[in-house]
């Protein structure tokens, strides 16, 4: 079990570098295939072996091997981030064939989280071809739970969607996507997800308002990123968390 984890956190790594590449090149209407990795500063290409997630970085003091100038800290955090989801999911839900829906899934999320968090937007590109590999692959690994996938996916797609319309300056349709897409990956543990996420972002949004005043209301803060924490803790934890609700409320 050990080594099946430490395997999946080095997997969550290398698919780290590569969500690098999509949060930077996605957002930009950029090809993710071509040209390879590049020095942002002098665009000198980077070599393999100075591509190695998180390792190269540190090894290079994050500075360019050719132009000496510095690389971001965010590429190896999402590396870092990325490896520490995926050996999270595996030690929470174990190793076996459902990771094939949830490790493709935190990857979706650390991507949106970012490319919201710089671009105030979540791509229809990433979004859309989730919702259907999310219910391709239910089908497939989880056929029995497909419906309540698709239940799921279509409650949380219209809460998020009356939120929208009741607060158009709070939300936007990206998040209303995402949502969906989460419910449809999730299940019935999208409930939770939505909670944790409503509920961070509302502490997030009063942290900020009690250090800037009335300022920090003229200008909104990302959801994307705050459904992503959400979408985490359903992988984590969701399960448990609807048992105990279903137990204690519903019993």
């Amino acid at each position: 079990m050990v080594a099946a984890v430490a395997l999946i956190a080095v997997l969550g790594a290398v698919i780290g570098s590569f969500l690098n590449v999509v949060i930077h090149r996605v957002p930009r209407g950029e090809s993710i295939v071509s040209p390879g990795s590049r020095c942002p500063a002098c665009g000198t290409s980077v070599r393999a072996l100075d591509n190695v997630p998180v390792v190269s970085w540190l090894l290079l003091r994050g500075r360019c091997r050719h132009c000496a100038e510095p690389i971001s800290a965010r590429y190896p955090l999402v590396e870092a981030l990325t490896a520490a989801a995926f050996a999270g999911a595996a030690l929470a839900r174990g190793v076996d064939e459902t990771l094939a829906i949830e490790l493709p899934f935190l990857a979706i999320l650390v991507a949106v989280a970012f490319i919201d968090l710089d671009h105030r937007i979540i791509p229809n590109a990433i979004v859309l071809p989730a919702a259907v590999y999310a219910v391709a692959i239910t089908a497939v690994v989880a056929t029995g739970e497909l419906p309540a996938a698709l239940i799921a996916g279509g409650a949380a797609f219209t809460g998020l969607l009356l939120a929208a319309l009741a607060q158009p300056a709070g939300m936007g349709m990206g998040d209303v996507k995402l949502a969906g897409v989460m419910g449809l990956f999730l299940g019935a543990a999208v409930v939770p997800a939505l909670f944790v996420a409503f509920l961070s972002g509302t502490v997030a949004g009063l942290v900020r308002i009690a250090r800037e005043g009335a300022d920090a209301r003229k200008t909104g803060i990302p959801f994307g990123p705050f459904l992503a924490l959400g979408g985490l803790a359903g992988v984590l934890a969701g399960p448990e968390l609807v048992d105990v609700y279903l137990d204690n409320f519903l019993s």
